[in-house]
């Protein structure tokens, strides 16, 4: 019974405040479109950093006739065997992968095909590409490599670039996190105050209500579920704009851009939704609710 009495309060509420509650509807439109649109970007961005990442790899180049000086003979079978258990048995390596002379010459030629255009003899070495669990793993793998082990010529990881790699995807994170944080209190901020002005145009009916008994639960009631409802509608339509958006403009950007790696993904639009749901909710009925407060001292 009484929570249909607050259904009916609520309603008749938002048909008398028109103005204000179409006001309040519209912040949550415009908080969650840009909160959900930032998801979506966002976890974009980290899902390349993260593919990037898993990119990064460390090479252990073996030697061969001339590669390690003079007296040095080309790496043999037992000390191949010898580095390969010892990657295996690292807790930071995901896999490793053997690269014969042979097929590192095949790889030379389709990559730049004119370094090895008129050679006599194969100058490669052999190698294995090292696969860490995590792309902060080579650092670590290529420091237990060291120095050289028997037969092994040098371990590369390309340091500066993985460092950059590293550095930028640590800064897009926090990026992330900082700018959901900002907008998630900016929405709530923006959307509080439409409600509080829309509570203050009704401080004499609060007052009221107080005055002939009400308990603060009875008059708070109505309101947060007002809060409820309008956070409710504006996330839906900022959903429905969100998807729009993801059907009509996504496309015609992935078109004109080399951004169809298929491991690259934002985070599932189903998920943004219940987020963007979620938070308009929780934001309406804790904005109205806290809002309330100082018209119920009376």
């Amino acid at each position: 019974m009484r929570t249909k009495l607050f259904v009916t309060e609520a309603l008749r509420s938002i048909q008398s405040n028109l103005s204000t509650a179409i006001a309040a509807t519209l912040t949550v439109v415009i908080g969650m479109f840009l909160l959900g649109l930032f998801i979506a970007l966002g976890t974009w961005v980290l899902s390349y950093t993260n593919d990037v990442k898993r990119q990064l790899i460390v090479n252990v180049y073996f030697c061969t006739e001339t590669s390690c000086g003079v007296g040095k003979n080309e790496a043999n079978q037992r000390q191949m065997e010898a580095v390969r258990q010892q990657l295996v048995a690292m807790p930071e390596v995901k896999d490793v992968k053997f690269i014969s002379r042979e097929e590192a010459l095949e790889i030379m030629r389709e990559r730049s095909p004119a370094l090895v255009e008129n050679i006599v003899s194969n100058p490669l070495p052999a190698s294995y590409q090292v696969i860490p669990h995590r792309g902060e793993d080579v650092s670590a793998i290529a420091a237990q490599l060291e120095p050289p082990p028997v037969g092994v010529e040098k371990v590369n990881y390309g340091e500066k670039e993985a460092g950059r790699v590293l550095q930028v995807a640590k800064v897009v994170g926090a990026i992330f996190v900082v700018g959901s944080a900002i907008l998630i209190v900016a929405s709530v901020l923006l959307i509080a105050n439409t409600i509080r002005l829309s509570i203050f145009a009704r401080r004499r009916e609060v007052e009221v209500m107080k005055l002939v008994g009400a308990t603060n639960w009875f008059v708070r009631g109505p309101f947060m579920l007002e809060g409820l409802m309008t956070g409710l509608v504006g996330s839906l339509v900022a959903v429905v704009l969100l998807l729009i958006a993801k059907e009509v403009a996504l496309p015609a950007v992935i078109q004109r851009t080399d951004l169809t790696n298929d491991e690259v993904r934002a985070l599932a639009f189903p998920l943004i939704a219940l987020i963007m749901i979620g938070t308009s909710l929780l934001v309406g009925a804790i904005g109205s609710g806290i809002t309330l407060r100082r018209f119920l001292k009376i």
